[in-house]
């Protein structure tokens, strides 16, 4: 069969899943609709935002469906009338319901950001920073009820740079796992691929993270601390207290010194660094509640007392 006699329905809501979108039209393949999470609406005025995967959708002129809960009967009934060959999911944001993985007659396929079995779940870019991991990259698995479990159909690596923020290498396993996706298609349509188990045993997971989950633990190792500020930029960010005030650590590097008491802050040199459990961090750029961000040295022009206080 010829690309664009592949009836696709591609379900995604976030960044991560444009790229992939991105592709499959551009390859020649025919999505015939997408689903997508529903409209937000944020702010005084309640302003409605669309998923960057809808507004992908609409330019492209596919149809969007944004049903509250997949399980819905109806939702299913109309998966069902469209008769999908594929579905191709890119975090969505719901889990498929039985019902609807057995519709299409080449299953339902999930692109994740990771290397399955590690890191299942919905922060795997995040842990893979937090945790000082070398390598990472994406795997498209064979859906079935269970989050992230799937057999694998393809996987590739790619390396985590030592300085690397959460949104670099978001954008760099975006298009990673679109590449995949479009070199997978013709070998599992044409049934040269085999799915293989995912070994249970090495499976870890990864949690929806909170805004709670940014607040930085001074006693922690100066490294540690270091990964959590690249690693949850922009969301939850990384912040602590200071006069009563949140102050959020925008970038910062580790420093091979140690002093007294961990959140103090001390002057050494030019530099402006916090005592951590294990090293001290140096502050690069920072954002005070209700200021915007800016580097350290501006900073200090109009917080000059902020130099030996104690961060909460």
């Amino acid at each position: 069969m010829k690309k664009k006699n592949y009836k696709i329905i591609f379900f995604g809501t976030p960044n991560f899943a444009q790229p992939s979108l991105e592709k499959l039209i551009n390859s020649g393949y025919l999505v015939i609709a997408v689903v997508t999470q529903p409209d937000k609406k944020i702010g005084r005025k309640q302003k409605e935002i669309y998923s960057p995967v809808k507004e992908l959708a609409l330019k492209l002129n596919i149809p969007v469906f944004q049903p509250e809960k997949i399980s819905d009967p109806n939702c299913i009934q109309k998966i069902e009338d469209l008769n999908p060959d594929l579905i191709v999911v890119a975090a969505y944001g719901q889990i498929l319901p039985k019902e609807i993985l057995e519709i299409p007659k080449y299953g339902c396929i999930n692109i994740h950001a990771s290397l399955l079995p590690k890191y299942r779940g919905a922060s795997p870019i995040q842990a893979a920073i937090l945790n000082g991991d070398k390598e990472t990259g994406v795997t498209i698995i064979l859906m079935d009820e269970k989050m992230d479990r799937g057999e694998i159909v393809q996987s590739a690596k790619c390396k985590v740079q030592k300085d690397v923020t959460f949104s670099e290498l978001h954008d760099e396993l975006a298009r990673m796992g679109a590449e995949l996706l479009i070199e997978t298609l013709p070998k599992w349509f044409s049934g040269q691929i085999k799915p293989k188990t995912q070994d249970e045993s090495n499976a870890t997971y990864t949690k929806i993270l909170k805004k709670e989950d940014g607040q930085i633990n001074w006693n922690k190792s100066a490294e540690v601390i270091e990964r959590q500020i690249r690693a949850f930029m922009p969301w939850p960010g990384s912040f602590c207290f200071w006069n009563n005030k949140r102050l959020k650590i925008v970038k910062a590097k580790v420093l091979n010194i140690n002093k007294t008491e961990p959140g103090k802050v001390y002057k050494i040199d030019s530099k402006l660094a916090v005592q951590t459990g294990e090293n001290m961090l140096e502050l690069e750029r920072i954002q005070l509640e209700g200021k915007r961000e800016m580097d350290i040295e501006e900073f200090l022009r109009g917080y000059p007392e902020f130099v030996k206080t104690k961060l909460e």
